[in-house]
């Protein structure tokens, strides 16, 4: 009886300033998940410089692919398909990881597939829990995105709600520079914050009580320059605790009410903001007391990683027969389930 060889897929995501690289086998299981963060290098600068984030993905990422088949235990001759991030994002950094996914395609002879980042998000949870199958509802909240997402099933989504200007992490980031925070500031927000008092300044909650499900942060934001002109020897532990308690009010309370309205059993929050600790917890709560089950991927795959790219292309091509051609190009506005219908 011939032996079946393992289904490995490289995924590459260089969607902004993290260059990760990993090796899926089969569709959840991750051998080796690389992640080279460019964080220190755009602190400096108070956000991400796309030109100084594509160059030095074009430095490591040679050097992530070298280390993560070295480490696996497979050959490069191993490799099944590649899978890289296509968009959203930033173009340039975008270009650099897809054109090194289709070059190993090419020179590998293997299929390749691009993935959509804000899709990898969503399979961030198939790789931590691939026994809670959809249906259900997707948050995914990071610096660059707040989005919701009906999930019936993988590869199926229907865009529910998004921010009309500022991402949640982007707010959370400009805020983090007003009171003194080094980019990126999500964690020490959250850190902050466990150190103050939540209800010390009535932050504004906007949208939060608007018929539908879009999200809007950058009122908030612009509450708290005008704040902190008035009272600049505020507290910033008061001030993280009440950012924090207004953005984290605004998602729950937008994301279970839409859970409850599609029908789901179950809420998944995805993304560099599922990372909080408050974000969490709260989301817990709020979720029991509707009879909804809140669930998140573990921290390290709340973080842009390859993991989630390599997921979704071993999932699109093994169960869909989905490859792409080489001439695929990047696109920086891709969306995720738009145009679909209102629930029954």
């Amino acid at each position: 009886m011939t032996e079946v060889s393992p289904f490995f897929t490289l995924g590459i995501e260089t969607s902004c300033d993290e260059t990760s690289v990993a090796i899926l086998r089969g569709e959840t299981d991750v051998v080796v998940e690389l992640v080279y963060s460019q964080a220190g290098l755009h602190a400096r600068y108070g956000g991400v410089v796309p030109e100084i984030a594509s160059r030095n993905h074009v430095r490591k990422l040679p050097y992530l692919v070298r280390e993560a088949v070295g480490t696996s235990g497979a050959a490069l001759d191993d490799l099944s398909l590649i899978a890289a991030t296509n968009g959203p994002g930033l173009i340039g950094p975008l270009l650099v990881g897809l054109s090194y996914g289709k070059g190993m395609a090419f020179g590998l002879d293997v299929p390749f597939i691009g993935v959509n980042h804000l899709e990898g998000h969503i399979f961030a949870h198939r790789l931590h829990a691939p026994e809670v199958d959809p249906p259900f509802m997707a948050l995914i909240v990071s610096g660059g995105h707040t989005t919701l997402v009906d999930v019936p099933a993988y590869a199926e989504y229907r865009l529910v709600g998004r921010t009309v200007d500022d991402a949640a992490g982007e707010a959370l980031d400009k805020v983090g520079k007003m009171i003194g925070i080094g980019y990126p500031a999500g964690a020490e927000i959250d850190r902050l914050a466990g150190e103050g008092d939540p209800n010390a300044i009535p932050f504004p909650r906007p949208m939060a009580g608007s018929p539908g499900f879009d999200f809007s942060f950058a009122g908030l934001k612009t509450a708290v320059l005008y704040h902190l002109r008035k009272h600049p020897r505020e507290r910033r532990e008061d001030v993280a605790a009440s950012v924090l308690a207004s953005v984290v009010e605004i998602l729950t309370k937008k994301s279970i009410e839409a859970t409850r309205r599609y029908h789901r059993p179950r809420l998944i929050v995805v993304g560099g903001v599922a990372a909080s600790s408050h974000l969490r917890d709260e989301f817990v709560r709020a979720g029991a007391q509707r009879g909804i089950e809140a669930l998140f991927p573990p921290l390290h795959l709340c973080t842009d990683n390859a993991a989630m790219i390599a997921a979704v292309g071993a999932f699109r091509h093994l169960r869909l027969g989905e490859s792409h051609p080489l001439s695929l190009a990047p696109n920086p506005s891709l969306g995720i389930g738009e145009g679909d219908g209102a629930p029954a």
